[in-house]
């Protein structure tokens, strides 16, 4: 059974930087797209960014300039380099993978931006 690990969140102040990982436990393969989400209390979950097979990119207008996505095929792991964090960055961060028409979900890591 394929699950997905997250790792890296944390508390971070403003303008700092947090980097996290996503990586595939168990046997998975032609992994199609790698992005993350992001939820904040009280609000509707946000896709953040995503990044296809080849290592095309797609960011959220709020996050570009800032946040760098990618990935490692043979470690089935994603990546999401967050730089100059604001506070309205903080929610609970998922992965997903798009596989062969499932999706599958990373349990999420809390990021917090306070100083």
């Amino acid at each position: 059974q394929v699950q997905l690990v997250e790792s890296g969140g944390g508390l971070v102040q403003p303008g700092g930087s947090l980097r996290l990982s996503c990586a595939a436990s168990g046997t998975i393969y032609s992994i199609n797209t790698m992005g993350w989400y992001r939820q904040a209390p009280g609000k509707e979950r946000e896709l953040v960014a995503t990044i296809t097979t080849p290592g095309t990119t797609n960011y959220a207008d709020s996050v570009k300039g800032r946040f760098t996505i990618s990935r490692d095929n043979a470690k089935n792991t994603v990546y999401l380099q967050m730089s100059s964090l604001k506070p309205e960055d903080a929610a609970v961060y998922y992965c997903y993978f798009f596989v062969r028409g499932r999706v599958y979900w990373g349990q999420g890591t809390q990021v917090t931006v306070s100083s």
